[in-house]
């Protein structure tokens, strides 16, 4: 395997070979697998998709050009699904399973173009803002959050000179094969790459997927972006993300329909996937409301992830409601996800180890952690915690509580109406960084 020169390759950037968004399957496989179900039973909805800092302290809009910033949203829109991809996705298997995108849903994806955009400037930050048919709109939410965390991290090291560079990414990488020489020692491990939506550069995503396949062998079980995982010959992975409970909550008509609108996102993915795909994401709106209402054939799925309570905690709630079923937590699978690093997935994997089977989706800390990398100190280099989220849908708007009240989106009235019907319970805050 050829290892690409990173830091030359940062020193002589050129548009043609390192624009930000290469392909459309330049993604997370999450998108592809929602998509499909978008397109088969929501078609007629449409749906808002916003740019959220919630690290305030950092002006993007100070940071990034707004001109070269409309440049790289405009080649973004220019791109297809090439001939080579679309065959890709119609004859690979993913979890085990052939065909897993219908005929027909290829057919309308070979011509897909992401729709147009919004972008003012106010107070220091960029209102990027994405309307239209939702299964339009929600193929920019990863491709929006690459570009404009790239073009922080370009903006950061545009003074740095030849060497410079080369020290820095010599750094990263010692850091980063530390994290792996230390996670390797854990047997057994099932750990993934995550880090898409808020890497330092694809290219540097792209090294840490190859160091990771090459370091973790075996334990390493595959990227959730889907051009890397081509072109590595690795498992695309990935399931659903918090968008379908926030969209239809938000069409529910009625009190009642919308305490039940996380579980029809279970029963509506059922029927187009199965297996090891069907893995409850319970916090849209409080994991304590979901595991409270849940119906028990809930407790039937392959297992669940949570993303914004702590591993440890999160993973006992979830043990204890199987238990509480008749279950045993050792046939089930927790995926965690939310803000990994080597320590806590060593910790969590030391707690659970027996108990529960584990995965971890390794993401921001994996993709983008340069903290003490550059020759001269830069706090432009570190992360920050920038999301991309359905405000509304068919013009209603769209709420995500979350375990962690900081993590929560939507209006306050309408974060105020949903904590009524859902509750509180369980949801503490706590300082959100990635």
């Amino acid at each position: 395997m050829t290892t690409t020169d990173i830091a030359l390759r940062v020193h002589d950037h050129q548009w043609k070979l390192d624009p930000i968004i290469r392909s459309l399957l330049d993604t997370d496989f999450y998108k592809l697998l929602m998509l499909q179900m978008i397109w088969g039973l929501y078609p007629d909805v449409n749906a808002t998709f916003s740019l959220i800092n919630r690290t305030t302290s950092v002006r993007l809009a100070d940071d990034i050009d707004e001109t070269e910033l409309r440049a790289q949203l405009d080649h973004a829109r220019t791109l297809r699904f090439s001939k080579k991809e679309m065959i890709w996705l119609a004859g690979n298997s993913f979890y085990g399973r052939a065909q897993i995108f219908e005929p027909e849903f290829l057919t309308w994806l070979a011509d897909f173009q992401l729709p147009e955009y919004e972008l003012s400037k106010r107070d220091g930050q960029f209102i990027l803002e994405f309307h239209g048919p939702w299964s339009h709109t929600t193929m920019w939410e990863i491709p929006a959050l690459a570009i404009l965390n790239e073009m922080r991290s370009r903006s950061a090291m545009k003074d740095l000179d030849r060497f410079e560079l080369d020290v820095l990414y010599a750094r990263a990488k010692a850091k980063m094969w530390a994290k792996v020489e230390r996670l390797r020692e854990l047997p057994d491990l099932r750990i993934s790459d995550f880090g898409t939506r808020r890497r330092h550069s694809f290219l540097w995503q792209r090294w840490c997927v190859e160091a990771l396949k090459e370091g973790l062998g075996s334990a390493f079980n595959g990227t959730s972006n889907v051009l890397l995982a081509m072109d590595t010959d690795l498992e695309a992975l990935g399931t659903n993300a918090h968008e379908l409970p926030m969209v239809l909550a938000a069409l529910s008509t009625s009190d009642e329909e919308l305490l039940q609108s996380p579980y029809k996102v279970l029963q509506e993915w059922n029927q187009y996937y199965g297996g090891n795909l069907l893995i409850v994401l319970p916090d849209a709106f409080g994991t304590d409301a979901f595991l409270h209402n849940a119906p028990d054939w809930v407790a039937d799925w392959t297992g669940f992830r949570p993303d914004s309570a702590p591993a440890i905690e999160g993973g006992e709630k979830i043990i204890q409601w199987w238990r509480s079923k008749g279950v045993d937590p050792k046939e089930k699978l927790i995926v965690f996800s939310d803000g990994l690093d080597a320590d806590t997935i060593e910790k969590a994997y030391q707690h659970f180890n027996g108990v529960v089977r584990m995965s971890f989706g390794w993401g921001t800390n994996l993709t983008n952690d340069f903290a003490g990398c550059a020759p001269t100190d830069t706090v432009a280099l570190s992360p920050i915690s920038i999301v991309c989220k359905v405000t509304s849908a068919n013009g209603l708007p769209a709420v995500k509580l979350s375990d962690n009240p900081n993590k929560a989106t939507g209006d306050r009235a309408t974060i105020e109406r949903y904590i009524k019907l859902f509750g509180d319970a369980g949801r503490v805050s706590q300082d959100v960084y990635v």
